[in-house]
């Protein structure tokens, strides 16, 4: 898994107050990123960022409850790391996790003997620090946290895309009076031209940190836990992370990081662990499921879905997770034989997943995944989580590595947001967190998400294909007004731009809606997950063209928020002196296709640069193959 590794470890044995008067400084292995930390009178530690001379934030106080002040700094460490490692699955097969790593020792002025350590790393793609409390002989062996008073103090004229939930749309806020606590990651854009996002990595056995304002200081954000935390040491608080690039596109392009601050994978064995593409079950029934299969096959899907009610209402504590009751509400008739389907899945090469609520989960947890590993089920998707809390979020993660253990994957949905749990447990394939088709919002919200939700890794957003008025004129009556505002050739697109392992695809759709469209061979073919990727152009809530490779073969998509828009492509990602075939889907108004696409194909090569027109609210996608 681990090609190069490099570790220098230098032991310096620094003073306070030498450390206090000159400060140390960290730089980021290609010398952009600059974090100072220095220690001030009263004993509270400060620190500050740049790249490349601008600031990013300025001197901010760092520190959890009771180690914000009376700290002495008595030792420092400092090393490097130089790695390649390899996920099971990914936006690309192999990722470099390089950084410069300092470990500052502190302990409290009035003598006892519990210490904090602060870690510090500088990447080349933005800065990540954390607390941790070592064992400490003599002293306290548990330590509460209900208050972190780390800061983030940026240059004024400094806006954020703000959204105060992790289903909820974005707003690009001044720093003064936000209506909320803003979700993570946190997008910001700097005066100077620079673009920053704050996130956290590695929360697993904690509470979850949104973002406020600091009432008593200008230009400050400062964190809000969920809730105390209480934990025996030895024991490490979740990174705090500044992502920091000259574009917005860099900061979804090296959104690496969170994973690389996460511990390598855990589960010895993940050949079970397979992605792919996903339809939901809308009707319930044997006949409906089968029929599902069958499309599945035809289209080349991997998956179907079975989602709420298959087991009785999911909101009524009584319902049991471990049979088959399907609500009469979504199927009176209750014909739904589970075990004949899953077993004519199997046969035609297809998984099944099961959609249970929380409330069955945190009652029937481990009779349940044993029971599903029995009956031959994929993986589960947990439905309405409880989110944010210590007690919850060690929870859910606790819950995600039984799964492992009986060889299930899972999809959360709802409120979670990851922070690169998928590294350590890959089983969690996708989560939602986001504001997706379920809610059918705009164009414009669509191309503000790669440069906001998607920074903290995969997301359900659940495309859809045929939900709009013109191919169901009865739709808006029935369907409370759920249609797409966008076009298709917008949806087709998002199969690339928006990175799941597990893609749920026709979301609203049933197998007879389709009419074997043309263009439908572009979702037969795209894969969910990667070899490269490569953000090649886009700014925040107005347009994005990502382009991502699976083997030989390269996938592009383009959307642009409500507005039209004429892009160019420039075809520089692919490999020099060879010729490809490149087949453009895109939409088009004189199409005699019902759903307004069209499709063309032309030879390509590395020179080559596609124009590309784009509809309001529209988008196009591209498989390119080599020639012949």
């Amino acid at each position: 898994m681990q090609n190069k590794i490099i570790f220098l470890f230098l032991l310096l044995g620094i003073a306070a107050t030498s450390f206090a008067q000159t400060g140390t400084v960290l730089k980021s292995p290609d010398g952009k990123i600059i974090f100072t930390l220095t220690v001030k009178e009263g004993g509270r530690i400060n620190y500050s960022v740049s790249y490349n001379g601008k600031d990013i934030v300025h001197p901010s106080a760092m520190g959890v409850e009771n180690w914000q002040e009376g700290l002495q700094l008595y030792g420092t460490r400092t090393f490097s790391n130089d790695s390649w490692w390899t996920p099971v699955y990914g936006e690309r097969s192999r990722v470099h996790d390089r950084y410069r790593a300092a470990i500052l020792s502190f302990r409290k002025k009035d003598g006892s003997a519990q210490t904090l350590q602060l870690e510090a790393r500088a990447y080349n793609e933005g800065l990540a620090f954390r607390y941790s409390f070592p064992r400490n002989s003599g002293s306290s062996q548990t330590i509460s946290i209900s208050k972190d008073f780390t800061e983030f103090s940026l240059p004024e004229g400094t806006r954020a895309w703000f959204t105060d939930h992790a289903q909820g749309s974005y707003r690009l806020l001044p720093l003064t009076k936000w209506p909320g606590q803003a979700e993570r990651p946190l997008t910001l854009q700097l005066e100077n031209g620079m673009y920053a996002a704050l996130a956290e990595a590695e929360v697993v056995n904690y509470c979850r940190t949104k973002f406020v304002l600091d009432p008593a200081q200008p230009n400050t954000i400062a964190c809000a836990m969920f809730d105390k935390v209480v934990l025996p040491t030895p024991f490490a608080t979740p990174w705090r992370v500044i992502m920091i690039a000259g574009k917005p596109t860099q900061l979804l392009q090296n959104d690496d990081l969170i994973l690389n601050l996460n511990p390598p994978c855990a589960i010895k064995n993940t050949s079970w662990i397979k992605p792919g593409k996903v339809m939901r079950e809308i009707t319930l029934s044997t006949g409906g499921a089968k029929a599902l299969v069958d499309f599945a096959v035809k289209r080349h899907l991997q998956y179907i879905h079975f989602d709420a009610g298959w087991y009785g209402h999911e909101y009524d504590s009584t319902s049991d997770a471990s049979r088959v009751n399907v609500d009469p509400l979504r199927n009176p008739k209750n014909d739904l034989d589970l075990p004949q389907v899953i077993a004519y899945a199997k046969q035609k090469g297809i998984g099944v997943l099961l959609y249970v609520n929380q409330i069955a989960l945190a009652k029937q947890l481990d009779v349940l995944l044993p029971l599903y590993e029995k009956w031959g089920v994929a993986g589960i998707k947990f439905g309405f989580v409880n989110v944010g809390s210590f007690k919850w979020t060690s929870w859910m993660h606790e819950a995600v590595k039984k799964c492992a253990k009986y060889h299930l994957m899972v999809d959360i949905h709802d409120e979670y947001r990851p922070t690169g749990f998928s590294r350590t447990y890959p089983n969690l394939l996708t989560q939602e967190g986001i504001r997706g088709n379920e809610e059918m919002p705009d164009a414009t919200h669509n191309a503000t998400l790669p440069f906001t939700r998607f920074l903290a890794g995969a997301a359900d957003y659940t495309i859809c294909y045929y939900h709009r008025p013109e191919l169901k004129p009865k739709l808006a009556e029935t369907q409370n007004g759920r249609v797409l505002k966008t076009t298709s050739g917008h949806q087709m697109a998002l199969s690339v731009v928006y990175y799941s392992p597990f893609q749920f695809m026709y979301w609203y759709d049933r197998p007879e809606d389709s009419q074997n469209e043309p263009e439908l061979e572009f979702f037969d073919r795209v894969p969910t997950v990667w070899d490269d990727t490569r953000v090649l152009d886009g700014q925040i809530g107005q347009y994005v063209t990502i382009a991502r490779r699976s083997k030989n073969e390269w996938f592009v998509g383009s959307i642009t928020n409500n507005d039209a828009r004429d892009i160019k492509i420039n075809c520089s990602f692919l490999t020099p002196g060879k010729k490809y075939t490149a087949s453009i889907y895109y939409d088009d108004p004189a199409s005699p296709v019902r759903t307004r696409m069209s499709i063309k194909r032309i030879t390509v090569d590395a020179a080559t640069v596609l124009d590309a027109r784009l509809l309001p609210s529209g988008g196009q996608a591209i498989w390119i193959r080599q020639a012949n």
